[in-house]
């Protein structure tokens, strides 16, 4: 996949190498037990998960998690990194891989979770309206969205970089877009709890209601 191909510079940076470099900061068996904790806490209101798909899955640690939670679940991920999404064939098999921009996936079924943890705050906000729409369509049921949170639209430093990061109340938007939608659970967890450590997420469990 060529850098001419995408449409952001956000694109360009999470499909090359710093994406790649992200893949080893985030896995290992204290991540997954993490996962394991939120997932359990963040879906207990939407009962039986028979099928999702993650936007920007890297590796699959949520996945993995799922997979835990709902042993026959059926999933699907979208992964920009060529590293990641190789690792993903191995975990859920090629098939269910689709190595390409959001903006690009084209998939065609309903599941019956939309999924996007830590990756709206790093997509273009020129672009956001492109994204919500893949994850409106792509579910049947339910919507999970965990990211940074701000009450007003903001773009902070990222390692360094600018114009990499970006907070805003994403789930707000979304039930604003779309009428159908309604907000029955959320949450926050802290990047200094004891336990279960996440990076400061809030997270919002949405239900299609048509």
């Amino acid at each position: 996949m060529s850098e001419n191909s995408f449409k952001t510079e956000q694109e360009v940076f999470w499909a090359g190498e710093f994406g790649t470099e992200y893949i080893d900061r985030n896995k290992g068996e204290f991540l997954l037990a993490s996962n394991l904790n939120f997932f359990i806490k963040a879906l207990q209101q939407a009962g039986k998960i028979a099928s999702c798909i993650e936007f920007g899955a890297n590796i699959g640690m949520n996945l993995k998690a799922l997979k835990l939670i709902y042993p026959t679940i059926k999933m699907n991920a979208v992964e920009i990194n060529e590293n990641a999404a190789s690792e993903l064939n191995e975990l859920i098999g090629k098939d269910s891989v689709y190595n390409c921009s959001i903006f690009d996936l084209n998939f065609n079924e309903k599941v019956d979770l939309s999924l996007i943890k830590g990756v709206l705050i790093h997509i273009n906000p020129e672009h956001l309206h492109t994204v919500y729409q893949k994850l409106y369509d792509t579910s049947k049921k339910y919507i999970l969205i965990a990211e940074y949170y701000n009450p007003s639209p903001v773009a902070i430093a990222y390692r360094g970089h600018s114009d990499r990061l970006f907070k805003r109340d994403f789930a707000g938007e979304m039930l604003q877009q779309y009428s159908d939608l309604k907000l029955i659970d959320y949450g926050f967890v802290y990047k200094n709890d004891p336990v279960f450590p996440q990076d400061d997420i809030t997270w919002f469990l949405l239900e299609k209601t048509k």
